[in-house]
């Protein structure tokens, strides 16, 4: 059976400080904060989603917040690197807004693609490249305005211990069409246009260590509940242990580790982000799944309140 993901639903990473991670995210990258929740499997901390406008798959980066926790460490078995696009022309505007609230960055060549490379306040490690492919997002917030402003995920870098076998399941697994080789790249593009670039390291840096910093794993789109059983069983023919279906509440979701040690996520699209809230006020509240809202007010006494919030 051919099945062929879509690219990239979101990338969840582990941060500290919960308002760090606002700050920078919406303060200076400019993204809405789509959904404040809970880790399903560590209530007392917070899972927080960034993304555009409505939260579109392909858009979303999202974060368990580990205040205290000791940094992690970026290496095999992790995204090493994850990808934002912006319009053709804005990346003028983003070195002038890096340079704003002192971020520094560098600037490197890949694939013919002029990537502009910086780390956010834990160390995760981001980049921004223009591309003409992707609907501009329609949010606007702290002076980043349309015409500018992340249209979403271009993709990722993923860093391997067994990298001919991740860019394997890339391809025959998950159905990516390779592109090129370059260096110690290897270039792989799904059909959608966001989030379907991916870059595969050739060369090994050693383990990740979980923590602060570091990506924990990235999630593949599909589009509905049927469609996610059909890939659980394809994934399972290919020799990986695939949890059970978990809902996520905005999505569903099954789960696998791939030869080269990358957590693998086959995330729904749907139902989405505005079902428990409005699309107008998404972000502005913790919203909690069923089975915690008895623990409300215990859970809003543990959680360091955060905000989005614009920065001079």
């Amino acid at each position: 059976m051919t099945m062929k993901t879509l690219g990239i639903h979101h990338i969840t990473a582990i941060v500290g400080d919960p308002q760090e991670n606002v700050d920078f995210y919406a303060g200076v990258l400019g993204l809405r904060l789509v959904k404040k929740t809970v880790n399903f499997g560590d209530k007392v901390r917070y899972h927080l989603y960034f993304g555009n406008e409505g939260g579109k798959p392909g858009t979303l980066i999202t974060f368990f917040a580990w205040p205290g926790a000791e940094n992690g460490k970026v290496g095999d078995g992790q995204v090493g690197v994850s990808s934002y696009v912006v319009p053709i022309g804005s990346m003028n505007f983003w070195e002038q807004r890096l340079g704003k609230f002192n971020v520094s960055y560098t600037k490197t060549e890949r694939f013919g693609e002029q990537y502009m490379q910086f780390e956010d306040p834990h160390g995760l490690r981001l980049e921004i490249v223009e591309r003409e492919e992707g609907a501009n997002s329609e949010w606007e917030f702290g002076g980043v305005t349309r015409d500018v402003a992340i249209k979403g995920l271009g993709g990722a870098t993923l860093f391997s211990s067994q990298a001919s076998k991740t860019a394997n399941v890339l391809e025959s697994v998950m159905g990516f069409d390779l592109v090129a080789n370059e260096g110690d790249y290897t270039r792989f593009r799904s059909a959608s246009d966001l989030g379907n670039v991916i870059d595969v390291l050739s060369t090994s840096i050693g383990k990740g260590v979980n923590g602060p910093g570091v990506v924990h794993h990235i999630a593949w789109r599909t589009n509905d509940d049927t469609e996610q059983l059909a890939w659980k069983k394809h994934v399972e023919n290919d020799g990986f242990d695939v949890t059970d279906v978990k809902d996520r509440n905005y999505f569903k979701a099954i789960y696998f580790r791939e030869h080269g040690g990358i957590l693998f996520e086959i995330a729904t699209d749907g139902p989405g982000f505005a079902h428990d809230e409005s699309l107008e006020t998404m972000g502005e509240s913790i919203m909690l799944p069923e089975q915690f809202e008895n623990e409300r007010e215990k859970l809003e006494e543990i959680l360091i309140p955060v905000k989005a919030r614009e920065l001079e």
